[in-house]
C-alpha cells in the first residue's frame, strides 16, 4: 500500500514510522531540519513503543512523492488550505484521504478541495512531539487510530488500511460511526486544550481545584450540547464521562496548543474552542465559555515571540 504522510510531526511521524516498519510503502512530506535529519539519519521513535528506521522516503516536494493509494493528512490546521493545494500531484482519482487532524471542521476543508467520495474520517490518539530533528518522542503508552467511511460501511480500502496498520503494530479500528468517534475526541480535546492553554497549567492542578475542575466540565458540556444539536449520537452525560478520563491521564499532561503558546507558535484555537462557537451558532446552542477561551487567546492565535509567554 502506497501511503503519503502529509505532515511528519508527532502524529504523522509516529504512525508513519509504524506503517513503514510494518511493510507499507510510506513517503513522508516534511521540511527544514526535521527533513534533513530524516534523510541523513532516518526516523526514530523514543518512548514506550521505541523504534528506529535507518532509511525513510522523505521530501519537501509533493511532486516527487508519486500518486498514493492513501493520504494520511496530519498538518497543523492553519496550514490546511495551502497544503491541500500543494499535494494535488499525490492525489489520483482512486486515492483516499484521511485527516487525522484535530477538531470536526477538518473534513469540511478536504471535501471542498477533493471529491467527497475520496474522503474517509479519522481520529488519532497518541501523546507525542518532535523532540529534536528526526526524533519523535512518545510520552505515554496510548496509541490508536480510528477511521471509517462516513456512511458506516466496511469498505475494501478501509480494510486494506486496517491491515497495514495492524502489520505495523498500530492499535487500529475500522469504525462504523466515525462521525461520532470524531466528536467524542473533540469533546475531550476542546476541554483539555481550552483549559490548559487559557489557564497556563497542565491538567493536574486544573482537575484538583474545584473551581477549575468545574470550568473544565462546563467547557466540555458545551461541546456535547453542540454535537447533540448537530444530531451526533452523544449521551447527555458524555462530558462527565470525559472528566473521568481527565482524572486518569498523567498529572503533567498538557495540550499541544498549550505547548504552542509557550513556544510562540500559532494556535489551533480558531478550530477548537472557536469551532465550537461556530458550530453552536449553526444550531442555536449557546457557547459562552468556549467563546471566552477563544477571546482570551485571540491575541496569541497567530503566534508570538516565545519570550514572556512561558507562564
Amino acid at each position: 500500500m502506497r501511503i503519503a504522510v502529509i505532515g511528519s510531526g508527532g502524529v504523522g511521524g509516529y504512525f508513519g514510522a509504524r506503517l513503514a516498519k510494518g511493510g507499507a510503502d510510506v513517503t513522508f512530506l516534511a521540511r527544514g531540519a526535521h527533513l534533513a535529519a530524516m534523510r541523513s539519519e532516518g526516523l526514530t521513535i523514543e518512548g514506550p513503543d521505541a523504534l528506529h528506521l535507518d532509511k525513510v522516503q522523505a521530501t519537501d516536494d509533493p511532486a516527487q512523492m508519486g500518486v498514493a493509494d492513501l493520504v494520511m493528512f496530519a498538518v497543523k490546521l492553519w496550514d490546511t488550505d495551502a497544503v491541500l493545494e500543494q499535494i494535488r500531484p499525490v492525489v489520483g482519482p482512486d486515492t483516499v484521504l484521511i485527516s487525522f487532524q484535530n477538531g470536526v471542521l477538518k473534513d469540511t476543508y478536504l471535501r471542498a478541495k477533493y471529491s467527497p467520495a475520496q474522503i474517509m474520517g479519522g481520529v488519532g490518539y497518541v501523546a507525542t512531539t518532535i523532540d529534536r530533528p528526526g526524533v519523535i518522542r512518545q510520552t505515554g503508552p496510548m496509541q490508536r487510530l480510528i477511521f471509517g467511511e462516513f456512511d458506516g460501511r466496511r469498505s475494501e480500502r478501509g480494510e486494506a488500511f486496517l491491515q497495514a496498520c495492524q502489520s505495523g503494530g498500530i492499535n487500529a479500528e475500522l469504525s462504523s460511526n466515525i462521525n461520532r468517534d470524531i466528536w467524542q475526541k473533540f469533546v475531550f480535546l476542546v476541554g483539555l486544550s481550552g483549559t490548559t492553554t487559557s489557564i497556563r497549567s497542565p491538567i493536574g492542578p486544573i482537575r484538583e481545584n474545584p473551581q477549575t475542575r468545574q470550568f473544565l466540565l462546563d467547557v466540555m458540556r458545551e461541546v456535547v450540547a453542540v454535537g447533540r444539536g448537530h444530531g451526533v449520537d452523544l449521551p447527555e452525560d458524555y462530558a462527565e464521562l470525559r472528566l473521568k478520563l481527565a482524572d486518569d491521564v498523567a498529572y503533567d499532561m498538557s495540550a499541544s496548543m498549550h505547548h504552542d503558546l509557550q513556544n510562540g507558535r500559532p494556535l489551533e484555537v480558531r478550530w477548537l474552542s472557536g469551532g465550537v462557537v461556530e458550530l453552536g451558532k449553526q444550531v442555536g446552542v449557546p457557547t459562552p465559555l468556549n467563546r471566552a477561551i477563544a477571546d482570551i487567546l485571540a491575541l496569541s492565535a497567530q503566534g508570538a515571540p516565545a519570550a514572556g509567554l512561558k507562564h
